[in-house]
């Protein structure tokens, strides 16, 4: 199975909170979403999706995107295009605010989890926080959720406090985790190495064997061989 990532789009967001229902307490409705896609300039959601082969290439996201108003043009166009036949089976996104970049929801269908895809949605959503231009990241993850906090220490993320009571079902208290600059040359370069293992794992769970030059890593779409909303 290969999974490759895109922008979310309206379109995607009954699919969404399918996931978001199987995953979270705490819900969003369908007109916090639609709010959030149409800030493409202070937020960015993805999605993973999945394909049983390799799937084409989407000219809409041919072009770098940073420009926000580009973006929205490509967001627009996408939402004329055909519903695109790969499902999806994960999503998140990031909100910025000044320079730093807040990760405010990263989820996996139940079904699909063990595969690496937190992973490959974390690492796509740093690449939309650079996007964006932040220049730290946060997040809020449960203090029981050991496994979260194990993926955010890997890619840099440092406990920095906790918020009490922070989650509403059960009165949990949130751990606040930042990094440093994610602009400086040691953090791209641990990035890059991250993104390589990850890539090796996904291509190997893939069974592909092509060679990885032929398959990049992007978060703007191309393929990749194979919970944080308040509840990480």
């Amino acid at each position: 199975m290969y999974f490759f990532i895109e922008p979310m789009t309206e379109r995607d967001i009954e699919r969404v909170r399918e996931i978001e229902q199987r995953s979270f307490t705490t819900l969003w409705s369908a007109a916090t979403y639609r709010r959030e896609l149409r800030n493409p300039h202070g937020s960015r959601y993805i999605v993973v999706r999945a394909s049983p082969t390799p799937p084409p290439p989407n000219p809409v996201q041919a072009a770098p995107q940073h420009h926000w108003l580009t973006r929205l043009f490509a967001l627009f166009l996408r939402n004329q295009t055909p519903p695109s036949p790969f499902p999806i089976v994960g999503y998140g996104g990031v909100w910025l605010s000044l320079t730093e970049g807040h990760i405010t929801t990263i989820a996996v269908a139940p079904e699909w989890r063990g595969h690496g895809l937190g992973e490959l949605i974390l690492a796509g959503l740093i690449d939309e926080a650079l996007g964006l231009g932040a220049t730290v990241l946060t997040l809020e993850v449960r203090v029981s959720n050991n496994i979260a906090q194990q993926l955010y220490l890997k890619y840099g993320f440092r406990p920095a406090g906790t918020r009490q009571r922070y989650y509403t079902d059960n009165n949990e208290d949130a751990l606040m985790m930042w990094t440093d600059s994610i602009r400086e040359p040691a953090y791209q370069e641990r990035l890059r190495q991250l993104r390589s293992h990850l890539f090796e794992r996904l291509r190997a769970q893939a069974g592909d064997h092509h060679p990885p030059s032929l398959m990049p890593y992007s978060s703007a779409g191309t393929s990749a061989p194979i919970p944080h909303k308040g509840q990480s």
